[in-house]
């Protein structure tokens, strides 16, 4: 099932910026090139491990990538909650109070 992925989005922008084909990236990956076809289209998820590589590969922030990638999960977790926003909201002041603890 196709999601609209915001991190697919990104590494497939990054890709072409960096002019490399998608058999490049997967074997750096170390997965074929449909499974990155449908990492950037976002029909399933990349591995937390990849992000860091895909970071490294594509020379880009990997706090940025990792955001993207992290909220593409999260949205896949709370997309059919009616409490969705609600939920979110605790969990952004969560984030905030144990940041803030630091």
């Amino acid at each position: 099932m196709k999601i609209h992925s915001e991190f697919g989005d990104e590494i497939r922008r990054l890709r072409a910026l960096n002019r490399l084909y998608q058999r490049q990236v997967a074997s750096e990956l170390d997965i074929d090139t449909p499974m990155l076809s449908k990492i950037e289209r976002g029909e399933r998820m990349a591995k937390k491990d990849q992000v860091e590589v895909l970071a490294k590969l594509y020379k880009t922030n990997k706090e940025t990538l990792m955001a993207l990638w992290l909220a593409d999960q999260l949205y896949e977790i709370v997309k059919d909650e009616k409490v969705a926003a609600y939920a979110l909201k605790v969990a952004e002041r969560k984030v905030k109070f144990k940041r803030e603890k630091r």
